[in-house]
């Protein structure tokens, strides 16, 4: 092998392969000696040492407190009484996050239709219903009887009527919640949707239509999966705050976990006790979700990432596995490598 710099006849007459494998042992040759050593970060042991002994504060307290009455907690958290409120609780989930969601994506295709009279309603719905609390649209809606006695179907103008009831037996204290829950719902979820369908990049419309695409395949293989990456983290965040939000509803009087919770503890004077049930059920709903909402997610990223984003097993892993020790060059792990 000549000298490095040099141009010689007999280098130009060697093979690729091995020019480069004999310059790839001169180069671990050279570094024989060296030891790879982590990079030293004092502050993350520092920031990681103080956090540490603010959560071991934390959690003394919680175990070493009588006051927090963990046997109290214990004894109603799976009561009968509790477990029927909490089974309201995820009724009215479903049901008004189904129904606001449908009809929010209603909303949003007429938010972006070309009709003039379908985009006015549909930006006026969204624009008083998220203007105004939902505390005040429950109460509207149950006290609804106060402004009209009877709720009718039939023709309109005319003395025809096919269906008829007084207000206050048609508007009960869960059809008050659903109406309140849905309707706002339906406000911020259409804006959600018309968001996450304008993400798309329109140019991929435009080639559809010029492929001659129908209008339904378009929107069903081509913008909607696309927009999914946009609205669900949204989407889930809002089913996630609606679990917590129907605990509104004990202004209505109706019998869901917190109203449950609320009488329990009226009865019994054991008031923080009871607000601790009902904070691990709510802990427990949402964690549920999120572990869902985590891997529909990681579903629809496919088409948009090159590599899925690691599941909770594999970060575990990852994490151990980079506290295991790192091989010194010039150790059969680093020198052993198989040529091409």
């Amino acid at each position: 092998m000549s000298a490095p710099g040099i141009h010689t006849a007999e280098a130009d007459t060697l093979p690729v392969r091995d020019r480069d494998r004999d310059w790839d042992g001169d180069r671990t040759a050279e570094y024989q000696g060296y030891r790879a050593v982590p990079a030293r970060r004092p502050w993350r042991w520092v920031g990681t040492f103080l956090v540490a002994c603010g959560v071991a504060a934390v959690m003394w307290s919680l175990f070493t407190n009588p006051r927090w009455e963990w046997g109290v907690v214990a004894q109603w958290f799976t009561a009968e009484s509790v477990i029927r409120g909490l089974g309201e609780t995820l009724k009215l989930t479903v049901v008004t996050g189904s129904l606001g969601f449908v009809l929010g994506f209603l909303l949003a295709l007429m938010r972006l239709s070309a009709s003039p009279l379908l985009v006015a309603v549909s930006w006026t719905f969204s624009w008083i219903f998220r203007s105004t609390p939902l505390l005040v649209q429950l109460l509207l809606w149950y006290n609804l009887g106060y402004l009209y006695e009877k709720i009718s179907l039939g023709i309109p103008f005319t003395d025809v009527r096919f269906f008829e009831v007084q207000t206050t037996t048609l508007i009960s204290q869960f059809a008050a919640a659903v109406l309140g829950l849905t309707l706002n719902q339906a406000a911020y979820s259409a804006e959600i949707i018309r968001g996450g369908i304008l993400a798309v990049d329109q140019g991929q419309l435009e080639a559809a239509a010029a492929l001659g695409i129908p209008a339904w395949r378009r929107s069903t293989r081509i913008v909607l999966p696309q927009a999914m990456r946009s609205i669900l983290p949204t989407a889930f965040n809002e089913i996630i705050g609606l679990v917590k939000g129907t605990s509104i509803v004990y202004v209505l009087a109706y019998s869901d976990l917190f109203y449950t919770v609320q009488v329990i503890y009226n009865r019994t004077q054991q008031v923080l006790p009871l607000l601790l049930v009902a904070t691990l059920w709510y802990i427990t709903i949402t964690s549920g979700l999120s572990v869902f909402q985590y891997y529909i997610e990681r579903h629809y990223s496919k088409g948009a990432l090159r590599t899925l984003p690691p599941t909770p097993l594999q970060r575990i892993r990852r994490v151990l596995g980079t506290h295991a020790r790192i091989p010194a060059l010039g150790s059969p792990l680093t020198t052993n490598r198989k040529n091409p």
